[in-house]
């Protein structure tokens, strides 16, 4: 029987024309955070998605929404799915707007997309001054509310301020390894090893940019490349404090052309390596054609337990402590 999968991490079009029904690719019993914001959308964007998509799940018996962690224990038979905002911006510099994200069934934020904005630098920014003033009130806020503290997307400085100022444990929901492969937007062995001391949780993804192999002809390179992550992660921080964000692109053709529109967004470190190319939903489990991540995670010689601990235990396991019921 395949592991219980937590996704922490996958995004559909940021369009009205998005429906839900394109996740039930993913196992069912499978736990999803859906992207409902980054850097490009307002307050009003961004609740306008997770509305969207609200209403899709309470109009699909596939779906079940999240509102406390024993939500996703008790449903059976469907994909529980919660939402995350992969930046700030769409907080509109109000703080109390956690809060009101969360009772909509957000669960995890990342300070920054990629560049400074007003919580903090960027992993792609050139001068790294970490957090500022509201970024630090952030983080206490998300605290309180009971939402994830993520750094993905965040300078090295600013994951390492997270870090020091979170009272409960962060994450980093979808960041691969800097020491496999020296992406700006993989995290450094110091990140890693300031989120295990919290208790946190760093979910390893499957975009080809951040593994190293993004040819479309390296479907699975990228999954054993996943299987290396996963493996040298386990070995850095320990196995109870890696699990899987793949940063499926449900849009890709859309995300690539967001990338091609907007560059000031993004850098040569994304536009260089062509069109981007994920590892899919099916690859995980093993239902893909190719060896999938499970399988090559057995190779290498993962227990069940180690295995079900990556694919959903830990994860849930720091939701609990995290999240406010």
């Amino acid at each position: 029987m395949p592991p219980f999968l937590w996704e922490q991490h996958c995004c559909l079009p940021m369009l009205p024309s998005a429906r839900i029904v394109e996740l039930a690719r993913y196992p069912v019993g499978s736990y999803l955070s859906l992207n409902v914001g980054y850097a490009p959308q307002s307050t009003e964007d961004a609740l306008a998605m997770v509305r969207l998509f609200r209403e899709d799940a309470r109009a699909d018996d596939r779906f079940r929404l999240v509102r406390r962690h024993s939500d996703i224990a008790e449903t059976t038979g469907a994909l529980t799915l919660a939402f995350d905002l992969e930046d700030s911006g769409p907080l509109g510099g109000n703080l109390d707007n956690v809060a009101m994200f969360y009772e909509f069934g957000v669960r995890s934020l990342a300070a920054t997309y990629n560049h400074a904005n007003a919580a903090g630098c960027g992993c792609l920014d050139t001068e790294d001054t970490g957090l500022t003033g509201y970024g630090r009130d952030l983080v206490r806020t998300l605290n309180e509310v009971g939402m994830f503290v993520d750094g993905s997307h965040c300078s090295r400085h600013s994951g390492l301020e997270m870090a020091e100022l979170t009272a409960v444990p962060m994450i980093y929901s979808h960041s691969n390894f800097a020491a496999l492969w020296p992406h700006p937007r993989n995290i450094t062995d110091e990140q890693a090893l300031a989120c295990a001391r919290t208790g946190g949780v760093i979910g390893i993804n499957g975009v080809g940019i951040f593994l190293g192999h993004n040819a479309e002809s390296e479907r699975a390179a990228r999954v054993a490349a996943m299987a290396r992550h996963i493996e040298y992660g386990a070995e850095l921080v320990g196995i109870e404090h890696i699990g899987v964000g793949s940063d499926y692109s449900f849009d890709g053709a859309d995300f690539n052309a967001e990338i091609r529109d907007n560059p000031q967004n993004f850098s040569e470190d994304y536009t260089r390596y062509g069109p981007l190319h994920w590892v899919p939903p099916e690859d995980l489990l093993g239902d893909g054609g190719v060896p999938g991540l499970d399988e090559l995670l057995a190779e290498r010689g993962f227990s069940a337990a180690d295995r079900a601990a990556v694919f959903g235990g830990n994860f849930s396991r720091v939701a609990a402590r995290v999240w406010r019921d």
